[in-house]
């Protein structure tokens, strides 16, 4: 389950979308902190040697993709 004040069919479509960017960024070797970076997010850790984990890379990204506003089409 995703956080209590995300619609959770969109939280479903951004853990989807999420998770195949990040699985892109792995393939080609990149680290989770790199796919924070293509999201413009920035790694958050206490100190210089812990590094984010995926599964927390993936949330933060899909948590991004939620906060900002759809385009709207015609």
């Amino acid at each position: 389950m995703g956080p209590d004040y995300i619609n959770p069919l969109q939280w479903h479509d951004a853990m989807g979308l999420a998770r195949q960017s990040c699985a892109r960024v792995f393939r080609d070797g990149g680290t989770p902190g790199d796919a924070l970076k293509a999201f413009g997010l920035r790694p958050s850790v206490p100190s210089d040697s812990a590094e984010v984990s995926w599964d927390t890379a993936v949330a933060r990204v899909a948590q991004a993709l939620c906060a900002s506003p759809m385009p709207r089409a015609a």
